[in-house]
């Protein structure tokens, strides 16, 4: 989406003295917005994700490794659990 169609669909908000205090943003744009905001184009991560320390996920990473090696394992519904919850 190209800027001049998204500010044809937003609305300014003003005080008594004219000065814009707000804007008013369509929910459907405001997801869109979000939407891309929060993960990058190339990758598809979120934006936390692409900022995780390369030392922190090749400690997950491990530490994973040295689970399966000794057979602590998980069904796959468990693991996403936490992303439904």
């Amino acid at each position: 989406m190209i800027i001049a169609e998204i500010e044809s669909q937003i609305r300014y908000v003003t005080n008594i003295n004219g000065e814009t205090t707000d804007v008013l943003v369509p929910v459907e744009l405001w997801q869109q917005l979000i939407s891309s905001i929060n993960s990058d184009n190339v990758s598809g991560l979120a934006w936390i994700d692409e900022q995780e320390p390369k030392a922190q996920i090749l400690a997950d990473l491990q530490e994973s490794v040295r689970q399966a090696a000794v057979g602590q394992t998980f069904p796959v519904s468990e693991l996403w659990d936490d992303i439904e919850a």
